[in-house]
């Protein structure tokens, strides 16, 4: 019995030490910072920041990557089936969350397949216009909307996505029969938007802040219960006229499932770190989103809730995917 302790021991022994020399030597490669969205929009922003201040602070190439498609699924599942060694990430948006209620079939488990690692930003979405529609705020949209249905339409990263879900909630909220029309990234959204192709989109700040000072857009509110400092003449949607609307995006960091617990770790502490410093404040600020970053533990209780409270809201409003 003794021999079979001591050895029992060992190997415990032998794992830590193992596990302790593989943080220490992470990154020792270029790590793969899966996107599972277009370039331009809101998360591949968030995910360029994030992936300069990882490669300076950790000294190896964190390589941002874009695969989209499918409601962000595609990249994702590219993450969940990937080595779980620390070297191939994926930043996911709520839509993470949002997947599971709008797909009859998933690949993959939306939190069973992943360790995570942090989350990083919230951040509210902007209800923005063309200037060729003849509105000036959410109450005219809403008439102009109602009287002559289904010729205002709401642009979205695709089906599924978290503007697809904002949008489909409004017009639910309102009554005002916006035609949701899905593309393959809110890239293509937000340049159809300027152009006049559609009418509206829910959008992240980034968009908004590129767009609305110019004029080539117009911001009619803002997602959440507060006003934000960037766009701080923007009313909320309860200001606006839509009580009880209020709904936020945020993004987070996820590892495929049975990455070692002190890689995570150890990607948990730089990300608390950076996102700690002026520079990386600054830059968020400037991308429209606010620091927002945790634990591995409280993100995953967080995923499991917005889960279940966006599942909610998929049955309240109806929305699938076309």
């Amino acid at each position: 019995m003794k021999t079979i302790f001591k050895s029992a021991l060992l190997g415990v022994a032998m794992s830590l030490a193992v596990g302790t020399a593989c943080a220490q030597a992470y990154p020792n490669k270029p790590v793969k910072l899966i996107v599972p969205f277009a370039p331009g929009g809101f998360t591949d922003v968030v995910a360029r920041i994030l992936g300069q201040k990882l490669s300076v602070a950790m000294g190896q190439q964190f390589i941002v990557e874009n695969k989209a498609g499918a409601g962000s699924t595609i990249g994702t599942d590219f993450v969940a089936k990937a080595a779980p060694d620390g070297y191939t990430l994926v930043m996911i948006s709520t839509t993470h969350v949002i997947s599971p209620w709008i797909y009859k079939t998933m690949s993959y488990d939306p939190i069973k397949s992943f360790a995570v690692v942090s989350k990083l930003v919230d951040s509210p979405y902007v209800l923005l216009v063309n200037p060729k529609v003849p509105a000036n705020n959410v109450k005219e949209l809403v008439a102009l909307a109602k009287s002559a249905p289904e010729t205002i339409h709401y642009a979205s990263s695709g089906n599924g996505s978290s503007q697809h879900l904002m949008g489909g909630l409004f017009v639910s909220m309102t009554g005002a029969p916006l035609k949701h029309v899905p593309y393959r990234g809110s890239g293509g959204a937000a340049t159809d938007l300027v152009a006049g192709v559609v009418e509206t989109s829910f959008a992240g700040v980034p968009n908004a802040l590129s767009q609305v000072p110019q004029g080539r857009l117009k911001a009619f509110a803002v997602t959440t219960a507060k006003r934000i400092p960037q766009l701080p003449d923007v009313p909320t949607m309860q200001e606006a006229g839509v009580p009880g609307y209020e709904a936020s995006v945020w993004l987070a960091l996820l590892a495929p499932a049975g990455t070692p617990k002190e890689i995570v770790n150890k990607l948990n502490s730089e990300i608390a770190k950076l996102m700690a410093t002026p520079d990386a404040k600054k830059a968020l600020y400037d991308a429209g989103v606010e620091p927002t970053p945790s634990t591995p533990e409280a993100m995953s209780d967080y995923m499991v809730k917005e889960m279940e409270r966006w599942g909610k809201v998929v049955k309240e409003i109806g929305i699938k995917v076309e």
